[in-house]
């Protein structure tokens, strides 16, 4: 079992790299990768005190994969985003791999993602705001782009209080 310590912190090569797609042959590995990023998500927010979703190569799992847990668990495996708004809002936007630090972001209002689901079933969600920016964050990791890489200018930055 992954634990905090498996963390990738800002720095790490590999939060850079872009992500494989998960391959049907791999789904039998899913629910253990899952069950890693619930733990370490778990304890990111018992000591940071946040945390609503975490990409699978914060964890140095290189795949497609992203999972949520607000009012339930949520697995989005092989995820693609559309329809994003041309209407974009800022934010502060926070990292488990940085936890400390808050980056100021523009992103997209509202969204499509498709992916497939646990059960390796198609599914569709349009999304608006709040799970907007989280899957745009969450999706950045998958292709190796992190929240410091969209900074609005360089005084974009600050350490949380």
């Amino acid at each position: 079992m992954k634990t905090l310590d498996d963390l990738l912190l800002l720095g790490d090569t590999r939060l850079y790299q872009v992500c494989d797609p998960v391959l049907p042959e791999e789904l039998p590995l899913v629910n253990g990768w899952v069950a890693d990023l619930h733990n370490v998500m778990q304890q990111i927010r018992e000591k940071y005190h946040f945390g609503r979703a975490i990409a699978a190569p914060q964890l140095g799992i290189m795949k497609r994969l992203i999972y949520m847990n607000i009012d339930k668990p949520l697995v989005f495996i092989n995820p693609e985003l559309s329809n994003l708004s041309e209407e974009k809002f800022e934010l502060w936007d926070d990292c488990m791999s940085f936890p400390n630090l808050l980056v100021k972001v523009a992103r997209h209002r509202s969204l499509t993602i498709s992916y497939l689901d646990i059960n390796w079933q198609q599914q569709q969600w349009q999304m608006s705001d709040s799970l907007s920016e989280l899957l745009q964050h969450e999706y950045d990791h998958l292709d190796g782009i992190l929240c410091t890489m969209r900074a609005l200018d360089e005084k974009s930055f600050k350490w949380r209080a």
